[in-house]
């Protein structure tokens, strides 16, 4: 059975475990403090073109976004979200635990957009008997693959500048965003067009870590405080520290990404040569092909994927993900056996 369920079935790019031994001994401050962490943020800090930049290490997607949005919040305000991303739909009620409420909302392809935020603010316009919206939540690659334009992000954050919203960006899978074939974004744009983000290394490389930045750094006044309250400030930090230094001291980063790209698009040609089509268009290694029943088990005896959703009796969309460590023999023999099923 070959696993297409996730990004991060395997471990870490051997660069970075070969990074990890070479300096395992090397005696480091903690929390934080090691000369990795500073090498590493200034590396960032040059990549989005903002020295102003703040910039923290933690481990994983769903203590990021906690974090993030626990801290900017007041007691009285709320997150508004598509109703597909993360933290509405696979963190447990992460954010609802911290006291917030998740404002959701229908999209059409996982993306939000100013008139899907004006329908909400209208929504919760009755001061002060409901909760303020404050925060605009997007993921960029999307929950179900699809990309934000240049023109998408620029025109969300002016209407969130104008009516007093923080825009923070999920960039769980922010790699394969940036190395989609239609992708006009850059790491620099994203700074420049959010008020916070993160890079993502779980799915994209790393043995664990994701790199927060607050574009303001006024915005993070204390926000170490957050991660220590939070049980998200490791004493041997360099392990977060020393993997983004590996993948971004050159394009490796970005290498890994586009690599699961292009085995994601080998397999949707394949889709479509077929006649199928898919539930959303993605132009990232997370795909939705819509396929009959019969193929779909079929298909599940050798491999491992999520049913996504039921379209009717006879067909479901399915989820594949193929990541940096995507066996290409799999993929050429799964791509067999879609044609021969």
């Amino acid at each position: 059975m070959y696993n297409f369920k996730n990004d991060y079935s395997e471990g870490a790019h051997p660069r970075i475990l070969d990074k990890l031994i070479e300096t395992n001994l090397v005696q480091q401050s903690g929390y934080g403090e090691d000369e990795y962490a500073q090498q590493a943020k200034a590396v960032l800090k040059d990549k989005i073109n903002n020295p102003d930049a703040g910039i923290y290490f933690v481990s994983g997607g769903t203590q990021t976004n906690l974090l993030v949005i626990s801290f900017l919040l007041r007691v009285h305000e709320a997150v508004i979200s598509a109703k597909t991303g993360h933290i509405a739909a696979n963190e447990t009620g992460a954010i609802e635990a911290t006291g917030h409420k998740v404002i959701t909302t229908e999209t059409v392809d996982g993306k939000l957009r100013p008139e899907d935020i004006a329908n909400v603010l209208a929504e919760y316009a009755l001061a002060p008997h409901v909760v303020k919206p404050r925060i605009v939540y997007i993921s960029n690659s999307t929950e179900i693959g699809t990309i934000y334009t240049h023109a998408e992000l620029r025109g969300l954050f002016e209407f969130c500048q104008s009516h007093q919203l923080l825009l923070y960006l999920d960039g769980a899978r922010l790699g394969h965003a940036l190395t989609a074939e239609n992708n006009d974004l850059t790491l620099e744009a994203i700074s420049q067009y959010t008020d916070v983000f993160y890079i993502g290394g779980t799915k994209n490389g790393a043995l664990l870590g994701e790199a927060i930045v607050f574009n303001k750094p006024e915005l993070a006044t204390d926000f170490d405080y957050a991660i220590k309250q939070k049980g998200a400030m490791l004493a041997k930090g360099r392990i977060l520290s020393i993997q983004f230094l590996e993948l971004f001291k050159d394009n490796l980063y970005f290498d890994l990404a586009r690599r699961a790209n292009s085995l994601a698009m080998r397999i949707a040609s394949a889709v479509r040569e077929k006649g199928y089509t898919f539930l959303t268009e993605s132009s990232t290694n997370q795909l939705f092909p819509i396929l009959p029943n019969k193929v779909i088990e079929q298909l599940s005896g050798n491999y491992q994927f999520y049913i996504w959703k039921h379209i009717n009796t006879d067909y479901a969309a399915i989820r594949l993900i193929t990541s940096w460590a995507t066996d290409e023999e799999k993929v050429t023999a799964f791509i067999k056996d879609l044609q021969e099923a």
